[in-house]
């Protein structure tokens, strides 16, 4: 089977990035209600996902740049365990530049997926374990599920100026 996953995830990549350019500290920091995410911890989540994807798909260990970027993936938004980054260090740098390190090392995978990268074994943020092609879907897919959040955020009436 052969899919274009390199044009998926360059349009809702590139949507999500958009809807997030123009925002300031205390809009990457807003929560909608107590114990949802901010637009800054989906994008640290978005980042941490991606950067995980690939190294398992590339059979590679997560360096110690990466290792709590990476943690949100998981924690705080698929369990019940706080948030590895403290509200006040999400800042809009911060989230800037770990969207620009992981798409830095999805762009190449996904515009050109090896053999060995598809049948790699991974494991899913959300716990199943998927083979990369499943990755490469949810790499695809996972930015516009972040994208209409993020918008439905920013149109709420509260969302700070």
């Amino acid at each position: 089977m052969s899919c274009d996953f390199a044009a998926s995830y360059a349009l809702c990549r590139g949507r999500f990035d958009q809807e997030l350019a123009d925002l300031t500290d205390a809009q990457m920091q807003w929560r909608m209600y107590p114990g949802s995410l901010s637009i800054g911890e989906m994008a640290l989540h978005l980042a941490g996902v991606e950067i995980w994807f690939i190294h398992q798909m590339n059979g590679q260990p997560i360096p110690a740049e990466y290792q709590l970027l990476v943690s949100c993936a998981t924690e705080g938004v698929v369990n019940d365990n706080p948030f590895p980054i403290p509200t006040p260090e999400i800042t809009a740098v911060k989230v800037k530049e770990a969207l620009a390190t992981a798409r830095g090392l999805v762009d190449p995978v996904v515009s050109n997926p090896t053999d060995a990268q598809r049948a790699a074994t991974i494991q899913s943020a959300l716990g199943p374990i998927i083979d990369g092609t499943g990755a490469l879907a949810r790499i695809a897919f996972h930015p516009g599920y972040h994208h209409g959040q993020a918008y439905q955020m920013r149109m709420h009436p509260d969302f700070p100026a």
